[in-house]
């Protein structure tokens, strides 16, 4: 392989008030993005990255928009500058971004599709429900143990790294499994807050809707191989794009594996495109040896562009 970039792309939970407006004032191209996305979607989106309030920011179907339109932009900048991945990858969320990068969907249709993809997920089952639980310090066998043990829908959501896992399911089957972690030496136990039991079985309603909006979508084969989240393996295949994102909504994130595989495909240098340095943290756990970067205020976008552009 002749390029050793890849570009990944985070997901939920990368937010932050704020986001994106060194960008915005330093870079046209960043601005024209901004202008595109509010006609399309009718939303003040600098509003909401820039000024919030927080709770705004943090519902789905405004955070998925936000991530996925400052990612966007942030692409659309070191492709000008002429950096090209050999592959791209993302997590949950994240993998839209990738496909606009990779161009399988366009961005219009895109930013409408994960506005619709929020609001599935938002409105999948009633509030308080569903739960999701951040479990670190086991291995992923034992973890899978304890979700077996819990009589009901408890499973795992996110393989973030070897030993920081995240599981989703029905609420208080998710606390019991939390108990259940403690006792076994889990070095952190966290319930996240979210707004529903994202990546498990419960999703299953936000899939049926989210359906019927991705055949409304023209999905394109993409131009360069994108590592999907529900396999860990590469595709170009706008078939196996669209089957994968459909899965993608009650399936776990093969993160460590998708991380895996491409370090084995020969990627040495990650850029996370995007608000937030999660996924930085991520690769750091699971492999010391590969170079990232990250793309949160301008002067990490021109480094990017001064080590890596042509």
């Amino acid at each position: 392989m002749e390029n050793k970039i890849a570009f990944i792309f985070p997901g939920q939970g990368s937010q932050n008030v704020g986001m994106g407006e060194e960008l915005y004032q330093d870079f046209e191209m960043i601005r024209d993005y901004f202008a595109r996305a509010e006609e399309i979607l009718d939303l003040d989106l600098k509003r909401l990255c820039f000024q919030g309030p927080e709770f705004d920011l943090n519902l789905t179907e405004n955070t998925q928009p936000a991530i996925f339109l400052l990612s966007s932009a942030v692409n659309g900048l070191l492709e000008k500058s002429g950096i090209t991945p050999a592959m791209v990858a993302g997590h949950s969320l994240g993998e839209y971004s990738a496909l606009t990068a990779a161009g399988a969907i366009s961005f219009t249709e895109n930013l409408k599709l994960v506005r619709a993809r929020g609001r599935a997920m938002e409105e999948a089952l009633p509030a308080g429900l569903g739960s999701m639980a951040a479990i670190i310090g086991l291995k992923r066998e034992n973890l899978e143990e304890i979700c077996a043990r819990v009589n009901g829908v408890c499973e795992l959501a996110n393989i973030n790294t070897p030993k920081q896992m995240v599981i989703s399911g029905e609420k208080e089957l998710i606390k019991e499994a939390m108990e259940i972690a403690r006792e076994r030496g889990a070095r952190r136990v966290i319930e996240l807050s979210v707004s529903g039991p994202f990546h498990s079985s419960l999703m299953e309603p936000a899939a049926t809707r989210l359906k019927a909006e991705l055949d409304k979508v023209n999905i394109s084969d993409a131009r360069v191989p994108l590592v999907a989240n529900v396999t860990a393996e590469a595709t170009v295949s706008a078939g196996e794009i669209k089957q994968n994102l459909l899965e993608q909504l009650n399936s776990s994130v093969l993160w460590v594996d998708s991380m895996k595989y491409m370090i084995a495909q020969g990627i040495e240098v990650f850029v996370e495109v995007g608000p937030g340095d999660i996924l930085k943290g991520l690769l750091r756990r699971i492999d010391k040896s590969v170079k990232t970067f990250t793309t949160r205020n301008p002067a990490e976008v021109r480094e990017v562009i001064k080590e890596l552009g042509t």
